[in-house]
């Protein structure tokens, strides 16, 4: 299982969120995606994974990007931490099943754990992926790097 590399095309996947509806990765061509994978809900430094997106939503929207939130969390696990944590805009995407399949896909899984690394990944309007960052289980991603990394993107293509 290869970690997936820039300038790769993005595999589709179709998984539940946290508000029981379908997210297709496809849907979104002609806007930027970050997938921000976590390894489990309900653990600190996921919570201020999770919550760094909500609050950056609004730039987010304003660099014509769609963060989600992913791990293989069951989908009314993701709903009851979404509602605990006050996440209203971000959706929070469960992998739960088949168990890992997108995060085996993006080079992601954890086989010996049963669950995904910590990770950033952009994808951009036609589906390519651009960057893409692993954390040390216990790192917090910084936030600001992944907004400047979408901003200087957005310069670029000015």
């Amino acid at each position: 299982m290869k970690l997936i590399e820039a300038g790769t095309e993005a595999p589709n996947f179709t998984l539940m969120d946290n508000r029981n509806q379908y997210i297709r990765l496809s849907d979104y061509r002609g806007k930027k995606v970050l997938l921000s994978w976590h390894p489990l809900a309900w653990t600190p430094v996921c919570t201020d994974q999770m919550r760094a997106l909500e609050t950056n939503w609004q730039r987010f929207q304003m660099l014509n990007t769609i963060p989600f939130g992913l791990s293989i969390d069951a989908p009314p696990c993701k709903k009851s931490w979404a509602m605990a944590l006050i996440i209203n805009n971000v959706s929070l995407l469960s992998d739960f099943w088949l168990h890992g399949k997108v995060a085996q896909d993006y080079g992601l899984f954890l086989q010996g754990d049963g669950y995904s690394q910590r990770a950033n990944i952009i994808i951009d309007e036609n589906g390519i992926v651009i960057w893409v960052k692993v954390y040390p289980m216990e790192q917090l991603p910084d936030i600001n790097e992944v907004l400047n990394i979408l901003s200087n993107r957005n310069m670029q293509s000015k």
